[in-house]
């Protein structure tokens, strides 16, 4: 099998229980979407590989900072968001695992996390603020900064900024929109490229699928 590994606390403790049917067997080889994921899983034990290798994978499994009704996805606080939606892409499935605070009515309580070039910073900046303009709950932008204040710089070199936009209640007009701005290397809506999403609540695990939005 060919697994997409995603980024973040709750893909940490996927690659350990992976790690564990590797160990017992399990065929598989993964491309991990950060070097944090390739570190942690290589010294695991999983076989690794990467998209110029290999060019579809069968399954990813990755996490969500917020999970609509529809499965529309915002993604980003790892930090990995570009990586992670190539991965996504070259994906037959997406399948989400997450804990039930992520799930929202509407996306846009999270902040949205846009890679952006270091080139022309204050220029994109300004750039995404006009964007902002047509969101009446929005907060504004800040520079994601690392654990020593400097800014945090993304495994493809790049800085993230993180908007506040409130409620988003059309994301692809919002994706296009960042989308077009010159210095906007990638945002982190993912929106239908999510499959199922499994979420843990204090009842036990909901199933969600995107062809019925059905709960199961």
């Amino acid at each position: 099998m060919r697994l997409g590994l995603g980024t973040g606390s709750t893909a940490w403790h996927l690659v350990d229980l992976l790690a564990q049917k590797v160990a017992d067997g399990l065929d598989v080889i993964c491309v991990p979407t950060s070097e944090e994921t390739a570190r942690h899983a290589g010294e695991k034990g999983v076989k690794l590989t990467d998209l110029d290798t290999i060019d579809h994978l069968d399954l990813t499994i990755d996490g969500a900072d917020e999970i609509a009704p529809d499965l529309s996805l915002i993604k980003g606080a790892g930090g990995a968001l570009l990586r992670e939606k190539i991965v996504a892409g070259a994906s037959s499935r997406l399948l989400v695992i997450a804990d039930s605070s992520k799930r929202v009515e509407a996306l846009g309580r999270f902040p949205l996390s846009i890679e952006v070039n270091k080139f022309g910073l204050g220029a994109t900046r300004l750039a995404i603020h006009a964007v902002m303009e047509a969101y009446p709950e929005a907060e504004g932008v800040s520079l994601r900064r690392g654990k020593d204040d400097q800014p945090f710089v993304t495994d493809g070199g790049h800085l993230i900024l993180d908007a506040s936009f409130g409620r988003i209640s059309q994301p692809e007009a919002l994706s296009r929109a960042l989308l077009d701005i010159p210095g906007v290397v990638q945002h982190g809506l993912f929106i239908g490229l999510c499959d199922r999403a499994y979420i843990a609540t204090p009842d036990g695990v909901v199933k969600m699928d995107a062809d019925t939005r059905r709960e199961g």
